[in-house]
């Protein structure tokens, strides 16, 4: 697990912007594990990170997630462009409070995000085909605690636990309330964290 310091270390060392004006000013930042590289291991080996102050006092959250799709997407081919996986970096305004697939509140992209693109289903991430624009890269949940991201995701940023999405929901929410409906997504790696 990292820290809220790491992790603000780790983004500001990348150049990508680090709120820390007001309440409720959220980070939401992935780390995606470094570890596996290529391979797709179809596991919640990653993290979903939210920062923000509350009266000036900073709040820290943590969550197993995957940044990466599952098995299932990555076999299929995902409509002959190939299935999508984030490319790290960070994309101002790029999501907001809206329903998931029409079912749940979660965080729906509404602006470009980067994206590997990946068709030859060998069951390893590819980096050398990447496209921009809206995909519907959504940031949602799994089941109650999943074990295998199967069809959780196919380019989605997904919680591993429904309470620990609920938390997060919850968050966003208050924030979207108080500062607008539009957040900045970072994703980082396990290896730029010191």
């Amino acid at each position: 697990m990292f820290t809220k310091e790491q992790i603000e270390k780790a983004v500001k060392k990348l150049g990508y912007k680090y709120f820390e004006n007001g309440d409720y000013n959220v980070n939401i930042i992935g780390v995606r594990n470094s570890e596996p590289s290529k391979k797709v291991t179809n596991l919640f080996d990653d993290w979903l990170t939210i920062s923000f102050k509350i009266n000036g006092v900073w709040q820290f959250y943590i969550w197993g997630a995957t940044t990466d799709p599952g098995k299932a997407p990555m076999l299929k081919g995902n409509n002959g462009t190939g299935t999508a996986r984030v490319v790290p970096g960070q994309y101002p305004g790029s999501h907001m409070v809206r329903l998931h697939q029409g079912k749940y509140e979660a965080l729906g992209q509404k602006g470009n995000i980067s994206v590997y693109r990946d068709a030859d289903k060998d069951l390893e991430y590819d980096t050398d085909k990447i496209t921009t624009g809206v995909y519907g890269i959504n940031i949602h949940k799994a089941g109650q605690d999943s074990t295998w991201i199967d069809g959780w995701s196919e380019g989605c940023q997904v919680f591993k636990r429904v309470k620990d999405f609920d938390v997060f929901m919850k968050i966003c929410k208050k924030a979207a309330a108080l500062g607008g409906n539009s957040f900045t997504y970072t994703l980082i790696e396990s290896k730029d964290i010191a």
